[in-house]
């Protein structure tokens, strides 16, 4: 039975749940099941030879280490059971699937629990649905010969999604489509002429290992393995990850458990607040974090650790805004990075727009990607289609990090514009309209593996063109003074005279208009005195703050007034007029100044004390194309043309 044919057959079997379960529930059933059919499947060819030996060695201390050894998998069965036998017993079929299940070893038994298996074969059984569904799994044949792993990862994806969209739930939250993990794994693993050779795929008996902190189902995982089988058979790779959704969890420790994995190299928990890799580093890691999710419940550890362990820890550089994580994952990344001196790592992780241009100079993104851009980790952007997503039809982009870059890469970050690199999908699958083709892929990483610039898809650039100075430009206070009517009223709406009682404020604008107009002054302190006598003089008591903000109110900006100086001579700045320029690093600031500020202000001067540092990668912008519009003519043909045109219907509609 055909991938797709499998997962529709699947899927089929969630309409004898209807009545029993909510659909949300639906995976509480049919996702436990399709692993042990799974498990079953890969068991089966060895099943008798497990059965005598079991017997052979009854409680043995030795059985857990002998018995996978004669099962050809690192996990086994002891129990006499199969699904097929199961079903050939309908009055037992609970107790024989509660023995079967036990009899797992202690590796795969943890997969079940975090489904409450037992909770869900009791709940079928009383409603007498459990011989039903288990008769229908055990006609599906999901044997790795028949089912590869990737192919199985697909299944248990489209299940996800399916359930998800049943359910209203975020579909698609929990993987990546196919093509993009692909194209993600095909760029991780490209190897550019004058790549250190201690890190090469080609050497026989290489080992190297792969890392996915947000793991979801395994699917990155299980392409990458593929990816390395197919194109590089001498070279051996060790996968680990992490996930924090239990059920997925269990997928991904199923399919770590039918390649032969390490069990404890999958972990289930909060990469952002229980590391399960602590201390280790990574040859490769891989991601797609969630886009735009907030990390408030992970803040006060996460802050805690920055703070008090600072570039020991993962977040050193700094921390982005509360509204979206995924920054945090992509430095956790940085951190699993086999060392520069023992080969070097690389990370191809998707992230949306936001960790491009968001933050200003001095805020914890650009610090991020200071840091990032500084230590030269940044090795090739590559911008996505839209719309290639199940819950979210926003760009994306595929970000390759290098900490040993061969000598023509060293300083320079390639941005890919793959954004036309797509084709329409048959039919839509939640926010998904797009795929990229294996063709599109292929292209995406040639211009990747060539890392030559072009005029139109491809351009090169030194790290620090990515940075700028964040100037301070002040201009002095220049101000005159007056009362009118227009004044005083503006000058009673301020902010210090909010609280002012009516009557005060009515007793308040009298005396202030029984002197207006008065003469236009440029000497705010002796306006000021003014002012005071006048309202020393009325039954009004005005606070120090009221009566500074009554004389700021009277005040109206003239660049033909003098100067206001403080007690030491120096310019007062005014703060209305306070603005800000990003200077390049590329470019000297006094020279921009001279440039871009001097022939434009009269009054001004740079507080060189408040430059910040700061970085972004306006990817879109080097890529914008100008197109012209269209020329007048051309548009006013064009709306005579369609005058006409409903002149004509009209016509046909009043015959």
């Amino acid at each position: 039975m055909a991938e797709n044919n499998n997962g529709a057959f699947i899927w089929s079997i969630a309409n004898l749940l209807r009545g029993t379960y909510k659909q949300a529930d639906y995976g509480k059933v049919v996702l436990p099941f399709t692993i042990l059919r799974r498990l079953d499947a890969v068991l089966e060819p060895t099943k008798d030879a497990v059965l005598a030996e079991a017997q052979k060695l009854g409680d043995s201390p030795v059985a857990p280490i002998a018995l996978p050894k004669v099962s050809g998998q690192n996990f086994y069965n002891r129990s006499r059971y199969t699904l097929k036998r199961i079903a050939g017993d309908p009055a037992n079929v609970r107790a024989n699937l509660e023995n079967y299940v036990a009899g797992f070893s202690a590796n795969v038994r943890d997969i079940f629990e975090r489904y409450d298996f037992d909770v869900q074969l009791a709940k079928l059984d009383e409603n007498d649905l459990l011989y039903l569904v288990l008769q229908r799994f055990a006609e599906v044949d999901l044997h790795p010969d028949r089912v590869s792993n990737t192919e199985m990862g697909a299944i248990f994806e489209e299940l996800i999604r399916k359930f998800a969209e049943s359910s209203n739930e975020t579909a698609g939250e929990h993987f990546t489509p196919r093509e993009v993990v692909k194209l993600i794994v095909s760029l991780l693993f490209t190897e550019h002429p004058g790549d250190d050779p201690a890190r090469s795929l080609t050497v026989p008996g290489m080992v190297r290992s792969v890392y996915d902190p947000t793991a979801g189902t395994g699917g990155m995982l299980s392409t990458a393995d593929d990816y390395v089988r197919e194109h590089f058979p001498q070279t051996e790779l060790t996968l680990f990850g992490q996930e924090l959704n239990a059920e997925s969890f269990a997928i991904a420790k199923a399919d770590m458990v039918i390649k032969g994995q390490g069990v404890e190299n999958i972990v289930w928990g909060d990469t952002l607040t229980a590391d399960g890799h602590v201390g280790k580093t990574f040859d490769y890691g891989l991601s797609n974090p969630p886009f735009g999710v907030e990390w408030k419940k992970q803040q006060d550890f996460v802050t805690k650790e920055h703070e008090q362990r600072g570039y020991d820890g993962r977040f050193g550089p700094g921390l982005p805004r509360v509204s979206d994580g995924s920054l945090l994952f992509l430095m956790h990344l940085v951190k699993k990075m086999r060392p520069a001196e023992q080969g070097g790592g690389r990370v191809g992780i998707v992230l949306n727009g936001s960790p491009l241009f968001t933050g200003g100079a001095g805020s914890g993104e650009s610090n991020i990607r200071r840091y990032l851009l500084e230590s030269d980790l940044v090795d090739a952007i590559v911008g996505l289609p839209t719309d290639l997503f199940y819950n979210t039809g926003i760009a994306t982009y595929v970000w390759i990090l290098d900490n040993n870059k061969p000598a023509e890469r060293k300083g320079n970050v390639q941005l890919i514009d793959a954004t036309a690199q797509w084709v329409k999908m048959r039919k839509s699958l939640g926010a998904k309209r797009r795929e990229i083709s294996p063709e599109q892929i292929a292209e995406i990483v040639k211009l990747y593996g060539e890392g030559v610039p072009n005029e139109k898809t491809s351009k090169v650039f030194r790290t620090e063109e990515f940075g700028y100075t964040t100037i301070t430009v002040e201009r002095p206070q220049q101000f005159t003074w007056q009362l009118t009517a227009e004044r005083i009223e503006a000058a009673l709406a301020h902010r210090a005279l909010a609280k002012f009682a009516d009557a005060d404020r009515e007793a308040l604008r009298a005396a202030l208009l029984a002197h207006s107009p008065s003469e236009p002054s440029t000497d705010g302190k002796a306006f000021a005195k003014s002012v005071k006598e006048i309202v020393d003089a009325s039954a009004v008591e005005l606070k120090a703050p009221q009566l500074k903000g009554l004389v700021a109110g009277l005040a109206e900006r003239d660049e033909t007034a003098p100067v206001v100086t403080d007690a030491k001579g120096n310019p007062v700045p005014d703060t209305d007029l306070r603005d800000t320029e990003n200077v390049p690093l590329t470019e000297d600031i006094d020279d921009y100044i001279a440039r871009e500020i001097e022939p434009h202000l009269d009054h001004f001067w740079v507080d060189r004390a408040k430059d910040k540092l700061g970085y972004e990668i306006p990817f879109t912008r080097h890529f914008y194309e100008y197109v012209p519009p269209r020329p007048l003519a051309e548009i006013d043909a064009d709306l005579h043309r369609l005058m006409d045109e409903i002149t004509v219907l009209l016509a046909e509609v009043e015959r």
